[in-house]
């Protein structure tokens, strides 16, 4: 396969053989997530993704959902604690974060983009590093507690589904945990 920037094997593709890379599926909505949540107030996430969800640049199916859900929990998060000064900062770590995540990470690897997108959010609001001890603790068990509700539920992938299904796992892992 190839883009029309590089070449590359894909694994996804439709009948007549037409693929999108991820980096062209995904900048768009990557940049339409960073900064409707930098200018953002909400603290429900619930809200937030409903109201991100209705741009089209965010499909139904996509690794812009890696970034969507540690970018609704950040936002909301320092938006509840009153620490909103710090969201751009933490959107754009979560974004470099989310964009190693590859499209089709669930079904070719085994943990869905979105659920390792709680992890990437705990990560970011601890601290965390692979040399922490209670943060990196936190951080492994919300993405395995999101990834468990999400398998749970059962395939075939479904970024929008398994988004609000990580997301609300973290809420109540918050509660519960924090």
């Amino acid at each position: 396969m190839f883009c029309l920037q590089k070449n590359f094997l894909s694994n996804v593709q439709c009948k007549n053989g037409h693929f999108v890379c991820d980096d062209c599926h995904q900048t768009e909505a990557y940049d339409y997530i960073e900064n409707y949540c930098k200018n953002s107030l909400e603290t429900d996430p619930a809200k937030l993704i409903n109201a991100l969800l209705q741009n089209p640049k965010i499909k139904m199916h996509g690794p812009e959902h890696h970034f969507l859900v540690p970018a609704v929990l950040l936002t909301c998060y320092y938006n509840y604690i009153g620490k909103s000064n710090l969201t751009a900062e933490k959107l754009t770590l979560a974004k470099n974060r989310a964009m190693n995540i590859l499209g089709g990470f669930c079904g070719f690897y085994g943990s869905c983009g979105a659920g390792i997108g709680t992890g990437i959010f705990m990560s970011i609001i601890q601290n965390s590093t692979p040399l922490s001890t209670n943060e990196w603790k936190l951080s492994n068990l919300i993405t395995s507690c999101s990834l468990e509700t999400i398998a749970k539920h059962g395939g075939p992938r479904c970024c929008k589904r398994d988004s609000f299904l990580a997301i609300e796992v973290a809420v109540k892992f918050l509660k519960k945990h924090l």
